[in-house]
């Protein structure tokens, strides 16, 4: 895809803010997992948290990957153009792999 049509990858303030908020509370809980390993908590105890701390990011992605089909794949999908629509599949494609979302 052209930089054009990638610029338009920009997020919504209301989505923003969402990401934002859960960003911060992502770093609460790393903080708490480091807070963890220098109290010596036990292993159990940190890899339940550190499995919350990886779902928090999940869903982070997947708000990230939701503004990139609302905001970039969708107006390229819509043009008719055949050979644009190719690409944004294809770029579709591409994020589902590489970022396995």
């Amino acid at each position: 895809m052209d930089e054009l049509t990638l610029a338009k990858q920009r997020f919504a303030v209301a989505r923003a803010e969402q990401i934002r908020r859960r960003l911060r509370t992502i770093e609460g809980q790393v903080r708490g997992l480091t807070r963890m390993i220098d109290e010596d908590r036990p292993c159990l105890d940190i890899l339940m948290q550190l499995s919350a701390t990886q779902e928090a990011l999940s869903q982070v992605g997947k708000l990230v990957t939701r503004n990139y089909l609302e905001n970039c794949l969708t107006d390229t999908l819509q043009s008719g153009k055949a050979e644009e629509q190719a690409k944004a599949y294809d770029s579709l494609m591409d994020v589902i792999y590489k970022y396995r979302v």
